[in-house]
């Protein structure tokens, strides 16, 4: 991988400025700015989830006001590749979603393990949801982890229990 520019400091007066790395003409360009931190960090959330559902990486690098001029507070660091979610037949054996299973299940097994399936996508993004409510936006790889594993043992309720006290986290530490 080729080495990344250092990212300049945005031109203009002190305020919160999230900077997107271009490899095709290696520039750092502003993607998302604001006088409040909270928006841009919630934009960045969104843009890295977007550009990885995509199947790509994002490299940004997050600029604010300290004391009086620019600081750098967010910088582009060596981070693994996003987990990507991978649907594993009882064997072992990966298949891409959409595709048959090599294995020879009736209609009746697979309908159930497809609405499980199904529910603990749906808790999981409840859960990176209310995480990124909460101003946890770029998740390691063993916080991805940990989200999975909450999202397969917890119950629909329970979850959103869960997702509402993050939220009120989020209230709290917004107005303070």
């Amino acid at each position: 991988m080729p080495e990344l520019s250092p990212c300049p400091p945005p031109s203009g007066a002190p305020r919160w400025v999230a900077m997107v790395h271009e490899a095709a003409r290696d520039s750092w360009v502003p993607a998302a700015q604001s006088p409040y931190r909270a928006p841009v960090l919630y934009a960045v959330g969104e843009m890295t989830r977007t550009v990885r559902a995509r199947g790509a990486e994002l490299t940004l690098a997050l600029w604010g006001p300290g004391g009086g001029d620019w600081r750098l507070y967010g910088t582009p660091e060596e981070k693994a590749a996003a987990e990507r979610p991978v649907v594993r037949d009882e064997r072992g054996g990966s298949a891409e979603p959409g595709e048959p299973s090599e294995t020879s299940e009736t209609s009746e097994t697979s309908e159930p393990d497809k609405l499980a399936e199904r529910m603990t996508n749906r808790r999981h993004q409840v859960l990176t949801a209310a995480l990124s409510r909460a101003g946890l936006y770029d998740l390691a790889p063993e916080d991805g982890a940990a989200v999975r594993a909450l999202a397969g043992r917890l119950d629909e309720p329970t979850v959103r229990r869960v997702a509402h006290w993050l939220a009120a986290a989020a209230g709290t530490s917004a107005a303070g």
